[in-house]
């Protein structure tokens, strides 16, 4: 098995205007936060992002880095829209097809198995059709059966982020759900992992079962290890979801000004320099609770 360990520089590297790039995770759960980052620190544009969107869609809408948005939602969890998200979404500033969370699965799988689409009966009699006029209905060629014809989600470019992963590239999920990150692996002409840690070969069910074994090194090519690398979303068991960090990240989305200190503190700089301004703002807001308290 051979090293694909890589960089997140080297990631993002791959990653041309144009492209289309999916990216794992759930709202504000196990998002590769890390990569995102990295991303937004390159010069690539007019992306078409496939997700179950969360702060990935908010950020890469914030930078103008979005040409079209392939959505089933765009949730924080906690709080119910991302509002980079919902400002671009109501100025109309991005293309979007916004699907039903169980077309958007059907898409993945179609493009997983290398089909055009598959069938499904998500979406008959819902405006999704009517918002969506590409998609057809097909009949069924055994029965009376109508179904939506639901084209495949094909990436260019995979992001996930796990648990685990060995440096060959098989990628363990240890917290609740695997929230589709296989079929976002699988659907992807390339796929890249960003990790917590990378194991040694054969050591990933020190910490899981084989279930939790999610993704097969043959549909990696690349593995990045990026401790706290889905923040600020969560990453059980290892972490959760940073909920003052979260909302300060919200409400610095909703003013100009604001937006633009927030960026200076927590983006211009790169991986390390994201991670030093977190644990400094929780000092500061330690320290201030502290004060409170003299």
């Amino acid at each position: 098995m051979g090293d694909k360990s890589m960089s997140l520089e080297d990631v993002a590297g791959t990653v041309e205007s144009g492209m289309t790039i999916g990216i794992g995770g759930w709202g504000s759960r196990r998002k590769p936060m890390a990569l995102v980052r990295e991303l937004l620190r390159g010069d690539a544009r007019d992306l078409t992002v496939v997700s179950f969107g969360g702060p990935d869609v908010g950020l890469l809408c914030a930078a103008g880095r979005v040409r079209k948005l392939v959505y089933g939602f765009v949730s924080l969890d906690s709080i119910a829209l991302d509002p980079h998200f919902r400002a671009v979404r109501e100025r109309g500033g991005v293309e979007t097809a916004e699907y039903d969370e169980g077309m958007f699965v059907t898409g993945l799988r179609a493009a997983a198995s290398r089909l055009s689409f598959l069938p499904t009966r998500a979406g008959l009699g819902s405006d999704v059709l009517t918002m969506n006029p590409d998609l057809v209905t097909i009949a069924s060629p055994y029965d009376d059966e109508e179904y939506v014809a639901m084209k495949a989600l094909r990436l260019d470019v995979a992001l996930v982020h796990v648990n685990r992963a060995d440096a060959a590239g098989n990628a363990q999920y240890l917290g609740p759900d695997p929230y589709f990150d296989d079929l976002f692996a699988m659907a992807a002409d390339r796929c890249y992992v960003s990790t917590e840690r990378i194991v040694e070969p054969g050591g990933l069910l020190a910490d899981g079962p084989a279930q939790s074994l999610l993704i097969s090194r043959l549909f990696v090519n690349g593995v990045v290890e990026t401790p706290r690398g889905a923040h600020f979303t969560s990453c059980d068991p290892d972490y959760a979801r940073d909920e003052a960090f979260q909302a300060h990240y919200a409400s610095a989305a909703r003013d100009a000004d604001s937006w633009e200190l927030f960026r200076k503190t927590f983006l211009d700089g790169d991986e390390q320099a994201y991670q030093d301004a977190v644990a400094e703002f929780h000092a500061n807001r330690d320290d201030g609770r502290q004060g409170e308290g003299r």
